[in-house]
């Protein structure tokens, strides 16, 4: 089946736009929508698609499908109701939305809508972490002792030239919020539940409101004990990600944007062989990367197949931990997770 999208935002639109068009057989979009219309235009003419400027003429057109949302931080809720109130799947654009209340206030309207918001974690689909899925499902990883997650890189002055990026009421978080949180999520994707963080947060690097460096320390709800380190002012982009399995120890691709798009450096560890690993990696199927396997996975849901699309359920939890993050280096003591209604964070982790 195709679904016909409406993608909103020509920002980061356009890579969407690349995704779903390598997927042709499973969606189909429409139009682009950006209040910007000479930025729509720019990526719309090239590919034969038509634009807009007016999101409720979208939102209510009976042709579309699906809404996907690449608008700025502070739109997202309304922008997200809207839509499924439209009738609309929708996809969204980390983070989610900018508070757990807002999360809650969104699980409501799935609720009533009986529609589906998939938040966007692009960054689990591709060769790497697919490997580390299947030596884990095959039973060769076993418990996982420790490891760091490093999201080093560059943002100057040029980068928050666009009004609302470093401030509390626009983009609504800082790195924590807008970065690491693809590497967070990628970490509770393939360990689980996190049970306790203990942050440190500072504006380094740049003249912005909102932090731009952190430090975390974190415990898994298994007892595998993570380090974090956050940077904007990294000489280059680095993403990487290291565990220490019982099993083995793995080492994801540096990629910044992509670092799942190519197959990760696995080391035996005894009693598991390197030809265990081998053996074990030589059945797994060759999967798509980025955003062309994100949206494949929702096409997947969609159809009822089997699939590893994100849910609403990891969206919120992305937000739980950047909630406990911010919680931990605000107070100077750890916070536990998961985080009740009355939190003093629950309604808003803006200072």
């Amino acid at each position: 089946m195709t679904r016909t999208v409406a993608i909103v935002g020509a920002g980061i639109g356009a890579q969407h736009l690349d995704g779903f068009l390598a997927l042709p057989e499973r969606f189909r979009v429409a139009t682009i929508c950006d209040l910007n219309g000479s930025r729509a235009e720019a990526i719309g003419s090239a590919n034969g698609i038509p634009t807009r400027t007016d999101l409720r003429a979208v939102v209510n057109d009976p042709y579309i499908d699906i809404v996907d949302i690449c608008l700025p931080p502070h739109l997202h809720l309304a922008t997200c109701v809207e839509a499924l109130e439209a009738g609309k799947t929708v996809i969204c654009e980390k983070p989610l939305v900018t508070s757990l209340a807002e999360a809650d206030a969104l699980a409501a309207a799935v609720e009533a809508t009986g529609l589906n918001v998939f938040p966007v974690f692009q960054y689990r689909f591709g060769p790497g972490f697919a490997q580390l899925r299947h030596l884990i499902d095959k039973g060769l990883a076993g418990r996982c002792y420790a490891g760091t997650l490093e999201t080093h890189w560059s943002r100057d002055a040029e980068y928050y030239a666009i009004d609302w990026r470093g401030t509390w009421a626009g983009e609504k978080g800082g790195a924590l919020l807008g970065h690491a949180i693809h590497i967070h999520d990628m970490l509770t994707a393939a360990l689980g539940p996190v049970a306790r963080v203990y942050a440190e947060t500072a504006t380094r690097v740049n003249d912005i409101e909102t932090e731009d460096c952190a430090a975390l320390s974190i415990r898994m709800a298994d007892g595998a004990l993570i380090t974090s380190s956050v940077t904007l002012g990294a000489a280059d982009n680095t993403s990487r990600l290291r565990l220490m399995f019982e099993g083995f120890t793995v080492e994801s691709g540096h990629a910044p944007y992509a670092p799942a798009a190519h197959g990760w450096n696995f080391i035996a560890r005894a009693p598991t062989s390197q030809g265990d690993i081998d053996t074990a990696l030589a059945t797994l199927s060759e999967p798509q990367t980025g955003y062309a396997g994100f949206f494949a996975a929702i096409a997947d849901a969609l159809d009822g197949k089997t699939s590893d699309a994100v849910t609403f359920a990891d969206g919120r939890r992305s937000l739980e931990f950047v909630t406990a993050a911010y919680h931990s280096a605000r107070t100077a003591s750890a916070a536990n997770l998961p985080l009740t209604r009355d939190h003093p964070l629950y309604q808003s982790w803006q200072p």
